[in-house]
Order: C-alpha cells, then sequence, then structure tokens
C-alpha cells in the first residue's frame, strides 16, 4: 500500500510536469544553459521496509551539475551527488529474537544520472531526474548499536549496494546565479536488508523530500525578460512581453523599420517609406501612399483613383491619364480627356459651328470650310432640325450662311436640295417631313438673298437610306437634308 502510494505521487509530478513543458517549449531562455551548478540539500526521508509502521528521518546531499547549452526551454543535465542520511521503522511486534522494535540505518550514497530541466517565464525551472548509486547501509538500533551484517535467515550480506533513483523537482531562480529548490524521490534497493531483517518478497525503498540552495557558475542574465541573454541581445530594453527575434529584437514582420508591437499597418509592402506608426507615408492625405501616387500635392478632399490623382477639370478622366488637363466645364471629352472633334476639322465639338466638315477640308476657327467651291452640304436632322419637324436649329445656321456667300460668289450656280428621313412612321409622312424640311432650309437661303429660283426642292422620304434603319445610329444617318450642285455655273 505504502509503495503504491508513493508511485501515485511520483506518476501525478510527472503528468504536471509534461504539461507544463508544453506550454513553455517554444522559449528560448533557459538560465542553466551552460552552466555547472554546486548545491547543498537537506529533507526527510519514509522508509519501506519490513517494519509495519514508517519513521520519518533525515538526510542531507550535495550536488555538483552540468547543464548542456541550449537555445530552447529544455536542456539535459548530468549530476553527480553524494548524499547520507538515515532511513528507519518500527515494529512494536517484532520478536526480539528476530530483531529491535526500532531500527535506524545510515546509508551513504555516491551517484549520478541525468534530469531534463526546462524554463518557465524564464524564473521557474521543473526538472526530472533519474539515476543510480553506489551506497553504504550501516543498521543500528534506537540506541545507536550497530546490528550484526546478519538478517534473520541467518545468512550474512554485504553493508555496500547499488541503488535506483527517481526524482521530479523544481528549481527557483533568486537571481542570476542563486537558486532554491525543491524535490520529491523515490531510492530503491535491489534488495531487502536496509533494517536488517528479511521477510515476504519486497525489497526496500525510501521516499525522500528535500530542499536547498544551488550556485550557478557562469550563468548569463536577460535583464529585459525577453528570452534572449544579454551577451547575444542586440536590443536589451525590450519591453517585457514583446516577441522577439533570435538576435533579442522585437518581431518586424514586414521589415519596414516598425516593430510589430507598435506597427498599426503590420502588412507594408517591400519598399515603402513609412511613419512612426508603421503606415506608408501620404504627404497630401489622399489615402494613397506616397510610393504609388502620381499626383502627390492633391487638394485636401479631392476625390482620387486609386493612384491619388484627381480629376481637375471634372471630365471623367482621371489627371494621371488626362492628355488635356483644362478642358472647359461640360465639353464632351475621348477617353484622353481631350475634347472631341467629331469631324476631325482640328475643331473641338463644343466650339465648332459646322460640327459635318468634310474630312480633310480647310476651316476657320469656327469649324466652318473655308473653300469657295462646294460640291455637297448635308445637315443633320437629329442636330439642325427640331425633332420630328421641320424648323431649323441654330446649328445649322453656320453652314448655311457659308453656303449662301459660296451662291453669292457663283451666282449662276443652281442646286438640289433633297429631304430624307428614316423607316419609322407611314411613306406619306415620311415625304411631307423630308419635304417640308427641305423647304425650310430653301427659305433660309432664299432670307440670305438667294433667288429661290436657283433652288430645287427634292421630298425622298424614307426611299434613299444611307444606313442601316435597324439600328438607332443608322437611323440618324438617314434622318438629313443634301444640298447638292446642279450646275456649278461658270
Amino acid at each position: 500500500m505504502k509503495k503504491t502510494f508513493l508511485i501515485f505521487l511520483l506518476f501525478l509530478f510527472t503528468v504536471t510536469f509534461v504539461s507544463t513543458a508544453q506550454e513553455s517549449m517554444k522559449r528560448k531562455y533557459h538560465a542553466f544553459s551552460g552552466t555547472l551548478v554546486i548545491g547543498a540539500e537537506a529533507g526527510v526521508t519514509l522508509g519501506s521496509t519490513d517494519y509495519t509502521d514508517i519513521r520519518p528521518d533525515i538526510v542531507g546531499r550535495g550536488i555538483m551539475e552540468y547543464y548542456f547549452p541550449t537555445s530552447s526551454a529544455g536542456t539535459f543535465s548530468l549530476r553527480g551527488f553524494f548524499s547520507a542520511g538515515y532511513v528507519g521503522g518500527k515494529d512494536e511486534n517484532l520478536s526480539p529474537l528476530i530483531g529491535p522494535s526500532v531500527f535506524r540505518s545510515t546509508i551513504t550514497r555516491l551517484g549520478g544520472g541525468v534530469s531534463y530541466t526546462f524554463s518557465v517565464k524564464d524564473a521557474v525551472f521543473p526538472y526530472i531526474f533519474v539515476g543510480a548509486s553506489y551506497g553504504w547501509i550501516n543498521p543500528k538500533d534506537e540506541d545507536g548499536n550497530e546490528l550484526p551484517y546478519t538478517a534473520n535467515t541467518g545468512n550474512t550480506y554485504d553493508g555496500a549496494e547499488e541503488n535506483y533513483h527517481a526524482e521530479g523537482g523544481i528549481r527557483f531562480l533568486l537571481s542570476n546565479s542563486i537558486s532554491w529548490g525543491i524535490n520529491v524521490g523515490i531510492e530503491f534497493s535491489p534488495r531487502d536488508y536496509w533494517d536488517n531483517y528479511v521477510i515476504g518478497g519486497n525489497n526496500d525503498f525510501l521516499f525522500q523530500a528535500m530542499t536547498g540552495l544551488s550556485l550557478s557558475i557562469g550563468a548569463q542574465a536577460d535583464s529585459d525578460g525577453d528570452g534572449v541573454v544579454d551577451s547575444k541581445d542586440q536590443c536589451p530594453e525590450t519591453p517585457v512581453g514583446i516577441k522577439v527575434d533570435e538576435f533579442g529584437c522585437p518581431i518586424d514582420s514586414d521589415k519596414d523599420g516598425v516593430p510589430d508591437y507598435l506597427d498599426k499597418c503590420p502588412n507594408t509592402k517591400s519598399g515603402f517609406t513609412v511613419d512612426e506608426f508603421g503606415c506608408p507615408t501620404d504627404e497630401d492625405a489622399d489615402g494613397v501612399p506616397d510610393k504609388i501616387d502620381k499626383c502627390p500635392n492633391t487638394p485636401k478632399g479631392a476625390k482620387v483613383n486609386e493612384l491619388g490623382c484627381p480629376d481637375t477639370d471634372g471630365d471623367g478622366v482621371f489627371d494621371n491619364d488626362d492628355k488635356c488637363p483644362d478642358t472647359p466645364k461640360g465639353a464632351p471629352v475621348d477617353d484622353r480627356g481631350c475634347p472631341k472633334d467629331s469631324d476631325g476639322d482640328g475643331v473641338p465639338d463644343y466650339k465648332d459651328e459646322c460640327p459635318n466638315t468634310p474630312k480633310g477640308e480647310q476651316v476657320d476657327e469656327k469649324g466652318c470650310s473655308m473653300k469657295v467651291e462646294v460640291k455637297e452640304v448635308t445637315l443633320s436632322g437629329d442636330t439642325n432640325f427640331e425633332f420630328n419637324k421641320a424648323a431649323l436649329l441654330p446649328t445649322a445656321y453656320g453652314v448655311l450662311d457659308e453656303l449662301s456667300a459660296t451662291m453669292k460668289e457663283k451666282p449662276e450656280s443652281r442646286w438640289r436640295i433633297e429631304g430624307h428621313t428614316d423607316s419609322k412612321g407611314s411613306d406619306s409622312y415620311n415625304m411631307d417631313l423630308s419635304r417640308r424640311r427641305a423647304e425650310s432650309v430653301a427659305n433660309y437661303l432664299t432670307g440670305k438673298g438667294i433667288e429661290r429660283s436657283r433652288l430645287e426642292i427634292v421630298p425622298l422620304g424614307e426611299s434613299q437610306p444611307i444606313s442601316d434603319n435597324n439600328t438607332d445610329e443608322g437611323r440618324s444617318m438617314n434622318r438629313r437634308v443634301e444640298i447638292k450642285v446642279i450646275d456649278s455655273g461658270k
């Protein structure tokens, strides 16, 4: 029963040790790494012998232990020790012929073994130890009289033996080189002679608990508690609790020069200049980092695109793509941000009073032809007439003024005015609309001093389309008035 209880205690300690180790294995600093430890300990023993009652006694021990260098939380060590103490027991029912009712044996040991120690928060060091020793026993009664080395069987035995040890404990770091430890352990004997009495089939063992102080030789300090000893710490004043690299410097995952614990923009791309918070600099505060900002002096509050550029002239094309950044407000522009010039005459549509000038023809500043010879003029029904009506719009005046000037320069010339529509509506309606529009043009020219006899009205309705009437664009092209030279005169 006693042996079962002791084994249970050792098992419980081992489970606690392993679970704590799993929480600590990621740490790098180990205060005992590469050190030689010398210590002295004292405690109590509880022997399990053939005597019925356990009698606590004392024990003392001196140790010397070398810890292998490590860069992780755990490390192995080699231990040598010398110990001396007592193990005792009591049995009032024991016959004097067999042995005294009380015994107290001296046990002296010289041994060694291996231990594994790990760091918990850099100041607490649980460990486990297994080893063996060569020991000497000296059985005595309660009066201090030596008992003969003859067991109750009548056989003599040797007082020297090899014993086996298992131990678990915890060291607490009091300073850079001083530690205090407590431990519990079991020592097993391969024989049954500690009480000078042999009965049954169980060998003797004892349970011991000790405490003591140790001195570490060669210990190194970790002043900022970051897990990297001072001799290797390139950042010796790291705030407590901050995750560091192998050099003791705070982790900077995005390599922007601002450690993670201060970095409010932890995923900054490589090459970006950052502020003290680790965020890319943005001098004009437009939300686009300076490194990719193509328009670094954007006025505050201006809406910008992904390159930090506004649309200064409001034409719908951002400045970085705008080849004409000073377009007047409201002027139609192309995809480069430049005013449209539909007829390609060099005069933008918003200024062009003659928007249908034939390609290549020389024009004035209003976009109207400067040639005297005009073979044909076409007025778009959509831009030069009121919708579905014959009344001329002001957009037609410039072309017709230019045409009337040409007619006056060629007083013997004669002209045909043809009206055309799209296919929507009835044939009769379209024919009438084309006639009325042709007459509106003739009336305008007559008003400019052109003789009506020089003008021929030809309504053609929807009979001569120049494009597909099944599309909006095609129908728009079909709605027109064409003015053609019948006789250019002399």
